[in-house]
């Protein structure tokens, strides 16, 4: 067993951060070295805090957790990342698994199961909560057509934020993010932003509000 795992907390409910770092300090071999409260902070604390584990949120404001998780192990690629969702459907478990996250669990199970997940993912395994499968390989035919940085526009699309706010984001120039915007488009023979949401939702690449 690794002993000393550094955890960070990234979940935009202060009341559901304390309740998971009441469950965490109890374990001797786990130590909460940070919180945030949405995708941004959470690359940011991740960057500064080098944890060994993320716990993440996978619907957080700003950027979401599949977003956050890809940003997070492009700067910090040794830490690891367990996602928590209230969502099992396949597709958000292989959306996040394909964001580099190395656990995924369904928040309703996490006093059972987040000590357990936090130190497999430690250890370098892969963690699936109790009541998920792992995904079929089977690619998506729509979504294979869109470049990495076209679905990170697509769920910032379907998340509300303008294009200046992606631009922002994503650390890119206006112009480049509505040319994204337009391929997205004409990829998905789609006219309209709200069919771009649809669209974005019954992928499983946002969760619905």
């Amino acid at each position: 067993m690794i002993d000393d795992i550094t955890v960070l907390l990234a979940d935009d409910h202060a009341l559901v951060r304390r309740g998971f770092r009441k469950i965490l300090e109890d374990d001797e071999f786990i130590r909460v070295v940070g919180e945030a409260s949405n995708g941004v902070e959470a690359i940011q604390k991740a960057q500064d805090l080098k944890p060994k584990v993320v716990v993440m949120d996978l619907s957080m404001p700003e950027l979401d957790g599949v977003q956050a998780t890809k940003e997070i192990l492009k700067h910090v690629p040794e830490t690891a990342v367990l996602v928590l969702s209230m969502h099992a459907d396949d597709n958000y478990v292989r959306n996040a698994l394909d964001a580099g996250a190395r656990g995924y669990l369904l928040k309703n199970a996490i006093d059972v199961d987040l000590v357990g997940a936090i130190k497999t993912v430690a250890e370098g395994r892969r963690y699936m909560g109790s009541g998920l499968r792992y995904p079929s390989a089977e690619s998506d035919d729509e979504l294979e057509r869109l470049t990495a940085r076209e679905k990170q526009v697509l769920q910032l699309i379907a998340q509300g934020k303008s294009n200046k706010e992606i631009a922002a984001l994503l650390d890119l120039s206006v112009n480049t993010v509505s040319v994204h915007r337009a391929n997205l488009m004409e990829k998905m023979n789609i006219h309209r932003t709200a069919e771009l949401v649809l669209f974005a939702i019954r992928k499983g690449l946002v969760a619905p509000q």
